[in-house]
């Protein structure tokens, strides 16, 4: 069901908000993980490289439908709180169609420019194969991706946290199951991996847009006092160029951090297959905590979106005291596990720890490393979430972007002569330079200004 966030206490609304959302969350870290446990374990450490060396493209790609996705959501998170609804439903179905044309762009682009893309970034020729084979089937599934995250975006816009982690618990388990059956017992080895994740993805992108298509059919949207029914159009230019003005930021930040990553992919590269299985695995668990502590966030983009268009900007502070919170309580499980416990997740996703102590190494001192900062990742998420709900994209992306040059410019510094231990002194250094910005940003209360 669809929920107002413009009444009532700001942490209450948040918290039920955002449970299901973390539950979400969840479900989605264990359908990423999960392709990179089953290969580790069931195929081996190449296996496991070709996905690491595979991911910052695949991530990419995404990116650009996350981005739209944000841009999507702050229109109709406005447009709902300022009760639009015409606008709201033009917005919704141009949203879906510009999804429908860009995954269409990106797919053959993905497909034409793979093998070019993972040569320019020195992927290992042991490797080479798989990876461009795992990323090709990747971009087969494009459409599907950008639909079920447009989807999801518009039922978490218009308050909705719970229908899409119906759809996540049931795509992620589908995906774990597949994964094993087309590995274990078909025998498709990485390929079959990449398969299971097409399917999973095509089915829950189905089921999102039946029940999206069944809610805006039942909103009463363009009847008169005569009850005579005006025709919603299907695709605005007007509406377009206001997604454009809110998404093409969120994509260009989103992908310039892909980008950025791409980059230090490329270093990691150059240090050999262990390396590449090692920050993968190390990468892959710390993006689990930050999306986690990330949900909460997300709910303030959306709380905040709502009151701005809702014409009450004096709630969003006392959304920001409410996100802090929640985002150090959603990461506090993987600050500890991931300071105390680090060899034991690392060892998850490897077939031998004793063949593999490098890998191993490079991930627990990721972990460790990043773990510790983590609490001020938690600040800039919640003061992004802020500019992004309000829309004020251009000081969102000036602090992004801060943390993405630090981020890449330090591992180029430090890795040449500590080497591995770089990497995470290099992310820390972005986030707590990038904290610093956002707060700025902040507290000067210029996201005030930008109601639709």
């Amino acid at each position: 069901m669809n929920k107002d966030l413009t009444n009532g206490k700001p942490f209450s609304l948040i918290w039920r908000f955002v449970l299901p959302m973390l539950f979400s969350i969840i479900f989605q870290q264990m359908y990423n993980l999960s392709d990179s446990i089953i290969a580790g374990k069931f195929i081996g450490e190449n296996a496991l490289s070709a996905i690491g060396a595979s991911y910052p493209v695949t991530m990419l790609f995404l990116q650009v439908a996350n981005g739209l996705n944000s841009g999507t959501a702050v229109i109709v998170s406005q447009l709902f709180g300022a009760k639009k609804m015409v606008r709201l439903k033009n917005a919704m179905s141009t949203a879906l169609i510009t999804a429908t044309t860009l995954s269409a762009v990106l797919t053959l682009t993905g497909v034409i420019a793979c093998r070019p893309i993972l040569s320019a970034l020195e992927t290992p020729a042991g490797i080479m194969s798989d990876s461009a084979l795992y990323l090709n089937i990747y971009f087969y599934g494009m459409f599907f991706v950008f639909i079920y995250n447009i989807c999801n975006g518009i039922f978490t816009a218009l308050g909705d946290s719970k229908t899409p982690l119906y759809f996540l618990i049931f795509s992620s388990l589908l995906n774990i199951g597949l994964s094993v059956m087309f590995v274990t017992v078909i025998d498709f080895g990485l390929a079959g991996i990449a398969w299971a994740t097409f399917v999973a993805q095509g089915v829950a992108m189905v089921l999102a847009f039946t029940v999206l298509m069944r809610r805006i059919h039942k909103m009463r949207i363009g009847v008169t006092t005569l009850g005579v029914k005006h025709r919603v159009p299907k695709f605005s230019w007007r509406t377009f160029r206001k997604l454009m003005l809110i998404s093409i930021p969120a994509i260009l930040q989103l992908s310039f951090v892909s980008v950025g990553n791409i980059f230090v992919q490329s270093v990691i590269n150059k240090m050999g297959e262990s390396a590449i299985a090692g920050f993968s695995v190390g990468f892959r668990l710390s993006t689990f905590g930050i999306v986690s502590m990330g949900t909460a966030a997300n709910g303030l983009a959306s709380f905040t979106a709502q009151n701005i268009g809702a014409g009450k900007p004096e709630r969003v502070p006392q959304g920001f005291k409410a996100g802090s919170l929640l985002s150090l309580i959603f990461v506090a499980p993987f600050v500890a596990a991931y300071l105390i416990i680090p060899q034991f997740m690392v060892n998850i996703f490897i077939e031998n720890p004793e063949t593999s102590s490098g890998a191993i190494a490079i991930a627990t001192t990721f972990l460790r490393t990043c773990a510790i900062f983590y609490p001020v990742l938690a600040f800039k998420l919640v003061c992004d979430a802020i500019l992004r709900g309000a829309g004020a994209m251009k000081t969102f992306m000036i602090a992004t972007f801060a943390d993405l040059l630090l981020r890449v410019l330090f591992v180029y510094i430090l890795t040449p002569f500590i080497g591995y231990y770089g990497l995470g002194i290099a992310f820390c250094i972005g986030w707590v330079i990038a904290t610093i910005i956002s707060l700025i940003f902040y507290k000067q209360g210029r996201w005030r200004r930008h109601a639709l």
